[in-house]
Parts: structure tokens; sequence; C-alpha cells
């Protein structure tokens, strides 16, 4: 009789080392696709933040026949210095938020400091991997306290913020009280509310507090230069989305716009009433 052995295969380490690179360049070419797909659902949860926020903006103005100023103070960096995104909040479903908030004390009260601290998801751009909260600085050095972050601001307009505080060409700016009709560019061609990212510095959805650095900067915004622009200031607006930044436009809607738009366009469709006949279409 004779005796037969079993072999047994295996993978050789030549083998196996083939298999550990085909896994590795297959998961080479996934991990683009999963983060493009991951991108795509911020971006459209960015949009609808943007959407609520162009909503809650026109319940507003039905119920006041306004928008809500800028922000609302005694002076330019006077107080309370709440701002117009605190306003709408009963509109955003935010009541009880807003319900905490001392809106006769200043933002920087002791008596508002939960309230200014309560880092809310409608304002927050999912794609934005910043803290939630930011700690304000001094304009001599030092540091105050931290506020909720925010990463909408509106929109002042085409002029320099610290210049002009109480009157500029957009729809918001300090103690301003635009109406719709007062948008003669029309509606669907101006922008009223956009994005900023985290990269510079740390916007605010709760006011101005006057010992602040860059305290009124930290909820409006001017189109000096373009989304996204690699020499962009603080005051501009930007995003951490590869192609530009969203916008809601006066009649509610959002728009992408990009960041090679023209500056000349971008700068027109940030004013209210400069008799610019253009509409930006992408």
């Amino acid at each position: 009789m004779r005796s037969y052995r079993s072999h047994k295969s295996a993978f050789t380490l030549v083998e196996l080392l083939v298999v550990i690179a085909i896994i590795g360049i297959l998961v080479a070419m996934l991990l683009p696709a999963v983060q493009a797909a991951r991108e795509a659902a911020r971006r459209i949860s960015c949009r609808n933040h943007l959407k609520q926020i162009g909503l809650a903006l026109h319940t507003y103005h039905d119920s006041l026949r306004r928008l809500p100023p800028g922000w609302l103070a005694n002076s330019p960096l006077g107080d309370p210095g709440w701002a117009w995104s605190t306003a709408i909040l009963p509109y955003l479903e935010q009541q009880n938020t807003y319900d905490q908030i001392r809106t006769g004390l200043p933002v920087d009260a002791p008596a508002n400091r939960i309230a200014r601290e309560t880092v809310l998801s409608v304002y927050r751009c999912p794609s934005d991997i910043g803290e939630k909260l930011v700690n304000l600085r001094r304009e001599n050095g030092g540091t105050l306290f931290p506020v909720a972050r925010s990463n909408y601001v509106s929109v002042f307009g085409t002029l320099a913020i610290e210049d002009t505080p109480s009157a500029s060409d957009g729809a918001f700016f300090h103690n301003s009280r635009i109406r719709f009709a007062d948008i003669l560019d029309g509606l669907s061609n101006t922008i009223i509310v956009g994005e900023r990212g985290s990269r510079i510095d740390g916007s605010t959805w709760t006011g101005v507090v006057s010992a602040a650095e860059e305290a009124m900067v930290r909820i409006v915004g001017s189109t000096d230069h373009t989304p996204n622009h690699p020499a962009g200031h603080f005051d501009d607006f930007s995003s951490f989305h590869a192609t530009g930044a969203h916008f809601v436009l006066g009649d509610g809607s959002v728009k992408m716009l990009p960041s090679n738009i023209e500056h000349a366009v971008y700068s027109a469709m940030a004013t209210r009433a400069n008799g610019e006949p253009l509409q930006y279409t992408p």
C-alpha cells in the first residue's frame, strides 16, 4: 500500500503581497469617491441651512415690514449690539434660545453668557472643521471670552465696514431698516447673506462686542474680494467648499457663487440700489 500525503495549497509571500497591493489600489481609488460623496452631502446640508435663514428673513419681513438691522446698538461699537442673526431666531424654530437672551443688555453681559455660548447647527456649515466656539480677543491684546461660532454673515455691501458702519450699499449695517422695496436692483439679483469659513478667524451669530477685535466684521461681510480669494481678508466671504460659497438672495433662493466669478458682477450683486441691470446665471 502506498501512502499518500495531502498537500494543502497556501498563498506564497509574493502572492500575499500582490493581493495587499491590489487592495491598496482599490482603496486609493475608492477613497476620493467616498470623500466627494460626503462633501456633496455636507454641501446640501449647508445649502439647506441657508434656505432656512432666507425663509426666516422673509417671515421676519412679513411681520415687521423690514429686514432686521445688521446689528442694533446706540453707536456702531455701542450696546446692546445684538445681530440680525439673533433677531430671526424665533423664525428659525429657536424660540427657546431667543428667550434666554436679555436683548436689552449687551452681548457681553454676564446674564447672557449661556445664550452667547449656545452653538446652533443652523448657523454652522458641516464642511467647516473649525471649533464650535470663537475666543474673542481684545483690540489691544488679551482674550475676552468665547462666543458661539457661525458660518453665515449678512451682506454689508461693497464699502469698508469700519469706515461707514452706519451707512452702506448692502442690505445690512448698523441700525439698518431695509425693506424689500428698497432693494431696487431686484431681489433675485441681490445677495443678502453668505458663507464665511473659519480659516482666517471666527464669526458669530450673537452680535457686536465693543471691546473685541474685528467686532463688527464678525457678523457682516463685504465683497472686497471674490469668494475664497487667496488674498482674502476676514471681512470677505469664503467657505470650505472647493468651487465657491453659498449665498442667500433677496428672493430667498440660494446660489453657489464660484470663486472665479468676475469681481464687477460679484460687487454688483452685493448692492441693493445701484441700478445694475445684470443678473448672474451660473
